[in-house]
């Protein structure tokens, strides 16, 4: 295994003037040195990592970083940046970058030092220590832990660093100074003004974390160092559990018991978050750890005092990161529907493009075919093609129950799940199908909650997740799915699935633009994923109408992104260089039916880039309903085209949305350009960007 980071990984004068071209630098550096496989995905991945959440931190500190295929070995960076680059975080540029790459399966060992890492960089001797560095060799190092940060190359350290909290005099007060031989006890003046240093000292308050990212290589650990240090300069004894990448190990379960309080500062849900409950909490976003972890240290305290505990606890879903506790209902049924939706897609894609590739192979009769398990000939096509189809087949039938069991997951956490996914089986039984599975998840949801909400003797706690909460909650969804809800449900799923088989003219092209419109407002957000839900529930039980929403709603969220990239390649001068760097990789994911690939462009210009995707996107919809277009396929971009009905009217249909959406995008933003702006873009200066505000 080679080294984290060498001298070749090092530049001490990163020249790149925005972080996608600091991160392209970077890796063109490990391309270089066979640390990288695949330049551009990589930096895709990169890409879809800072997308999540900005890298930068307080003190001038970008750390891109993201775990991907394209990795060899676990590989570090770094660049030092003269003018510093805008990584997101609240006090300005960075000047330090670190580019992390870790492999899909990380390697744990190397997972650790990247840990190492992300707490040095709390260490402001180590930071400066990089500052003042003159030599790739010695960076490399310094970040490698194997020279002291306050000593030069081959001068060991005169003295051991002594943190800040032991060199304080913590100890006996008459240690400052050294008494003199007569000093043999204290006059009874001195003993009335001194304190009462017999008196036992109150046993400090004690707080446990739990610090977790999406990636769980830097945030994780930079958290954990920041509160840590945050404890000790308040006299607050802090043990935080790091649910990072490398694994975790638990804290102590006495020292659970022993908390005064709790802190999640985490961004994916904390695992075993049981642990916890009946503890003043404080649960905020990994990056309010690292930034102010004084406040949550106060913040916790004062739950404390006021004797605010946390019920039974549940953990964060996955679409509830950054959430605040005032959020009203509407938004937490949202979120709650989020998290089945994205859980259900990775079930999706198998199932989909499985079922897609028998159709492709064996024909659509394919659907006919014996069970494999009865009859399989190795030599015969359409043998293959069954085989294909009947696991996309029993992958697809996992999409209503895990649909409805990450819903209630979503509300109740793991509690949720049992319910859940009982409900939404029942859903399929009683023909309920993606709507019975919506209903059949916020049911079980509620009930686990209701549940929760009963004061439970402590004798009985232990088992109320494992087995009452799991019995009941389990019976009285399958009592309201069978007997009460289900059947109406299941009504209208028939009269929902009978409309979309009958679609046809003008209703099928409203349709087509209410889906493409509905794709392009949020790009990749809730509104999108609700359509493409609802696309995707046809699928199950496919039929031409349901078909026609599936390629009305692909195609119509390809647009955001080509437009984009169509947009910076006409015109790149009424975009920043960033955006036209950003508009080169949104080909790729425009082509591949991502349309987050758009979000740079709408995050930077949301009222004009927003409005014109919309626009392209309802032609889309509307062209491919209009045209007859259909797709088996749930995801695949034009990497699924051969599987397309009527392929050629639906690349045109996207042709022309995408025009749309790029010419109105043009048209907007060169309105808001006045002459200042542009004799700012002489040939000469072809970088020279100027954004005036509408």
């Amino acid at each position: 295994m080679s080294e984290l980071i060498t001298a070749e990984l090092v530049d001490l004068d990163l020249s790149a003037e925005t972080k996608d071209a600091a991160a392209r630098s970077l890796a063109e550096r490990m391309v270089a040195h066979g640390r990288v496989t695949d330049l551009e995905g990589f930096l895709a991945d990169v890409a879809a990592r800072e997308a999540q959440m900005p890298t930068g931190l307080d003190g001038g500190i970008g750390i891109p970083h993201c775990r991907s295929t394209h990795v060899t070995e676990p590989t570090l960076a770094f660049g030092r940046s003269a003018s510093g680059i805008d990584f997101g975080a609240p006090d300005g540029p960075a000047d330090l970058i670190f580019l992390i790459a870790a492999p899909a399966g990380g390697d744990a060992d190397h997972l650790s030092i990247l840990s190492t890492l992300a707490r040095s960089l709390m260490d402001e001797s180590f930071t400066g220590a990089l500052r003042s560095a003159t030599e790739p060799e010695r960076t490399a190092a310094l970040i490698r832990g194997e020279e002291s940060a306050g000593e030069p190359a081959g001068e060991p350290s005169a003295q051991a660093p002594v943190p800040e909290k032991d060199a304080r005099p913590e100890k006996a007060p008459e240690a400052e100074e050294a008494p003199g031989p007569d000093a043999t006890a204290p006059t009874p003046a001195a003993a009335a003004e001194a304190p009462p240093e017999a008196a036992p000292a109150a046993a400090p308050f004690r707080i446990v974390a739990i610090t977790s990212c999406p990636t769980g290589i830097a945030h994780t650990y930079m958290a954990a160092e920041s509160l840590e240090k945050a404890g000790q300069a308040a006299g607050v004894e802090v043990s935080v559990e790091t649910q990072g990448s490398a694994g975790f190990k638990r804290l102590d379960p006495q020292l659970v018991r022993d908390a005064d309080g709790v802190i999640f500062a985490h961004d994916v849900e904390v695992r075993e978050k049981e642990r916890f409950a009946g503890k003043p909490t404080v649960d905020v976003g990994v990056k309010a750890g690292i930034n102010r972890p004084a406040e949550l240290i106060a913040e916790v305290r004062q739950k404390a005092e006021r004797g605010e505990v946390s019920g039974t606890a549940r953990a964060a879903a996955p679409m509830d990161k950054g959430a605040e506790t005032g959020d009203g209902f509407a938004t937490r049924l949202r979120k709650w529907l989020m998290t089945g939706v994205s859980y259900m897609v990775p079930f999706v894609a198998a199932g989909g493009l499985l079922i897609a590739l028998a159709f492709a192979i064996g024909g659509y009769t394919i659907n006919k075919a014996p069970s494999v398990a009865e009859h399989f000939v190795w030599t015969d096509s359409t043998s293959w093609a069954a085989l294909l189809f009947q696991i996309g087949s029993v992958a697809f039938g996992f999409l209503v129950p895990v649909l409805a069991g990450f819903i209630a997951y979503g509300m109740a956490d793991r509690p949720g799940l049992v319910p859940g996914f009982v409900g939404g089986a029942i859903a399929l039984t009683i023909n309920a199908g993606f709507l019975g599975g919506l209903i059949a998840g916020l049911i079980a949801g509620a009930v686990v909650m209701m549940i929760q909400r009963v004061a439970i003797p402590p004798v009985l706690r232990g088992i109320m997740p494992v087995v009452v909460i799991p019995l009941i909650s389990s019976a009285i969804v399958g009592f309201l799915m069978f007997l009460v809800v289900g059947k109406p449900i299941a009504a209208l799923q028939k009269g929902l699935t009978d409309w979309l088989s009958g679609l046809t003219g003008a209703n099928a092209i409203i349709l087509g633009a209410l889906l493409g419109l509905m794709m392009c407002f949020d790009l990749g957000g809730p509104l999108n994923k609700v359509a493409y839900a609802f696309a995707v529930g046809g699928l199950a039980n496919p039929n031409e109408g349901s078909l026609k929403v599936m390629a009305a709603v692909m195609a119509a969220g390809m647009v955001p992104p080509l437009a984009m990239a169509l947009a910076t390649t006409v015109r790149g001068r009424l975009f920043t260089k960033a955006e036209r760097e950003n508009g080169k990789a949104a080909w790729v994911l425009g082509a591949s039916f991502i349309t987050e690939g758009a979000i740079p462009f709408a995050a930077a210009d949301p009222l004009r880039v927003i409005p014109s995707a919309m626009a392209g996107g309802a032609v889309t919809g509307a062209l491919s309903m209009a045209f007859g277009c259909t797709l088996r396929a749930p995801h695949g971009g034009i990497f699924v085209v051969p599987l397309i009905g009527q392929p050629f009217l639906y690349l045109l249909a996207i042709a022309a949305g995408t025009g749309v959406s790029a010419a109105l995008v043009i048209l907007l933003k060169g309105l808001r350009r006045t002459p200042h702006t542009r004799a700012a873009d002489s040939p000469a200066d072809g970088e020279a960007e100027v954004t005036v505000a509408a």
